[in-house]
């Protein structure tokens, strides 16, 4: 069998957006599935808008989703005496041509195409046949380079999400394959590329279908191996439209700020666009063991922010609680948490994070062990009654001598309210509230035995 050999092939214009993620996880647990190699490359001949910025947020994506390449990155504008070379070869062999028609002339013959009601196209002016006369050179005009396409027949290939594709070769015309001054455009670099790093699978957004009769017919052309092609359908918002910065958090790396953990969205975006089953939460590890191009789906997926939530609690659950606070703690201490003399954070995540389903979320949660009790001071009145102080007083009192640990809390708790003939919730209240400010927090003998007896005995005795 040919070694599986897979790529992820972004342009470096801007941030990786959750299409391309998507696209890198398929390409990278492929090549895992088979034993193969994922390849990096970064197609940055769009001079004009490639940053080493971008680059460098796809970099850091690619590195937060733990989507490591096997080779790589290949930048292609370090690749140009390559791609000089196959133009040679090419005009040499009469597969490309050199075109003279200025940006004006063709685009006269895409308008008398267009006025004639056919597909706007160049029309061949240059394009040297058997016994055609070309016109005369003109003049301090640097030639662009075309490919010769062929006139006749189709591009068929069987493309393992949509299923057979084929385009008349009516309908493309001779591409331009480098611009004056020799700079190749786009297709003819990607077909190199290919043929070069012996690319065998190549799957992407189905933006490219239109690129790929292109794209096989150069590597027809130049003598390579076709790979296999898949292009995955679109990932639309919750309103059903395409994903845009003006409705959604479309940059992958707008998520760790979100609090969201990346083990949650590689699950979370392998299920749009695939499936085993009814299989839900899954790691990495069965993923690719699982995943093949049998599953793949050709409708587009609806990006679900409530149920990425919902995935991200469960991982937050399962996660280590000294990662988690290691995540947490610069949140925390940007709200003025106080750590000093304070609760083990990791101790207090591990108490919050089952109800949480963000890291924010249980930064803020987590809040209430590390600042001073401010409560508010109508709940103050409503439940700090003077029914209720003579049992504060004596469990403070308790407080001092008795056993520090849950079990033992919650038996002199018990013991408190009997002696006082009062029920759970008349002391419970006014203790979240003095020791904590909150009215919602976990059961109250955990966050006494959080809090330590030193912190309960001064906050409580500050207050009572």
């Amino acid at each position: 069998m040919t070694v599986v050999r897979t790529r992820f092939a972004p342009s470096p214009t801007g941030y990786l957006h959750l299409g391309g993620a998507r696209t890198a996880l398929y390409s990278w647990a492929y090549a895992r599935h088979f034993g193969g190699t994922f390849v990096l490359r970064i197609e940055d001949t769009d001079v004009e808008r490639s940053t080493p910025e971008a680059v460098q947020a796809i970099i850091e994506g690619m590195q937060w989703l733990g989507l490591s390449h096997d080779e790589g990155p290949f930048y292609q504008m370090q690749r140009m005496d390559r791609y000089r070379e196959v133009l040679a070869q090419m005009l040499e062999a009469g597969t490309a041509y050199h075109c003279y028609s200025s940006k004006e002339e063709v685009d006269a013959m895409r308008e008398r195409f267009t006025a004639a009601g056919e597909k706007p196209r160049y029309d061949g002016t240059w394009r040297p046949e058997p016994g055609k006369t070309l016109p005369v050179v003109p003049a301090e005009r640097e030639p662009v380079v075309r490919f010769k396409n062929p006139l006749d027949g189709d591009v068929t290939w069987d493309d393992v999400v949509k299923g057979t594709i084929t385009i008349s070769n009516k309908e493309l015309d001779d591409l331009v394959i480098a611009r004056p001054g020799g700079v190749p455009t786009y297709n003819f670099c990607v077909a190199v590329d290919d043929w070069d790093m012996q690319i065998t699978h190549v799957l992407r957004g189905d933006d490219h279908v239109n690129n790929t009769p292109r794209q096989i017919n150069i590597l027809r052309a130049i003598g390579a191996p076709l790979p296999q092609y898949g292009h995955l359908p679109m990932i639309l918002d919750h309103e059903g439209k395409k994903l845009s910065k003006r409705t959604s958090a479309v940059s992958v790396m707008d998520y760790p700020a979100k609090g969201i953990l990346p083990e949650a969205m590689l699950n979370y975006l392998a299920r749009l666009g695939w499936s085993h089953g009814d299989d839900e939460i899954f790691s990495m590890e069965q993923f690719c063991a699982w995943f093949n191009t049998d599953h793949l789906t050709s409708s587009a997926a609806q990006f679900d922010l409530e149920k990425l939530a919902w995935l991200n609690n469960r991982y937050i659950k399962q996660a280590d609680n000294t990662r988690l606070a290691a995540l947490a703690r610069p949140l925390m201490e940007a709200q003025g948490a106080r750590f000093d003399g304070a609760p083990d954070l990791a101790a207090a995540l591990a108490l919050m994070k089952d109800r949480t389903n963000t890291v924010n979320e249980l930064a803020d949660a987590a809040m209430l062990f590390y600042r001073a009790p401010q409560p508010d001071a109508a709940l103050m009145t409503q439940h700090l009654t003077d029914a209720v102080k003579p049992a504060l007083a004596q469990f403070a009192e308790r407080c001092a001598t008795v056993e520090w640990t849950r079990e033992a809390l919650a038996a002199m708790i018990k013991e408190v309210l009997a002696a006082n003939t009062i029920k759970m919730p008349v002391l419970a209240m006014p203790l979240r509230l003095l020791l904590t400010g909150q009215l919602q927090t976990p059961a109250i003998d955990a966050v006494l035995v959080l809090l330590g007896r030193e912190l309960v005995l001064s906050r409580l005795n500050a207050a009572v």
